[in-house]
């Protein structure tokens, strides 16, 4: 099955009690909507520091959610001086602390700092006609050639589309709206 690739920079999902005490408000504003379904590139962004390390704008991708999540690239993990786990969105548990900053307070949040799995959204509809499931394994080619694996993300309603970040997609030269090939593991 052929789709398009989406690239992910770093980016921050916060609960609504912790956007609220780094920016003393309640709601995100919407800068620009992004492919998945109601989500979005808010106008807020915070600073992420650990220890005398900082990187500066990291863009909070609303809307608010139960659960804080910082995703970063291998490369500003490096930067940071740390070794954040590979996670699937939402798996934040005994994952990296991080102290976030914005315009009214700097706080650490114990958990949270992950790189992002590589993973490839689609709906209940989607995954039926090709049989694909949740969270399974499959491999990902560019012009026949096998460049890595991802795991399937299904969500309803859903954009049909690889992500992956900034950094992988420099190593294997790929850009935003590439087409790639995701093919079930072991056909």
């Amino acid at each position: 099955m052929k789709i398009t690739m989406g690239v992910s920079k770093r980016h921050a999902h916060l609960t609504k009690e912790v956007y609220k005490e780094l920016f003393g408000l309640d709601e995100l504003e919407v800068r620009n909507s992004i492919n998945q379904p109601g989500e979005f590139a808010s106008t807020s962004t915070i600073d992420i520091k650990w220890f005398d390390k900082v990187i500066e704008r990291v863009r909070i991708v609303g809307p608010l959610r139960d659960y804080n999540q910082i995703e970063i690239s291998r490369r500003d993990a490096a930067f940071l001086g740390i070794n954040p786990p590979v996670r699937k969105s939402g798996d934040v548990e005994n994952s990296h602390p991080i102290v976030l900053r914005g315009p009214k307070k700097e706080i650490l949040l114990n958990v949270g700092l992950v790189i992002a799995q590589r993973h490839v959204h689609m709906d209940d509809e989607i995954a039926g006609k090709y049989g694909f499931k949740d969270e399974e394994k499959v491999l990902i080619y560019k012009d026949g050639k096998e460049l890595y694996d991802a795991h399937i993300k299904i969500k309803n309603p859903s954009y049909l589309e690889l992500h992956l970040d900034d950094e992988e997609s420099e190593k294997y030269n790929l850009k935003q709206n590439d087409e790639v090939e995701v093919v079930k593991c072991g056909k």
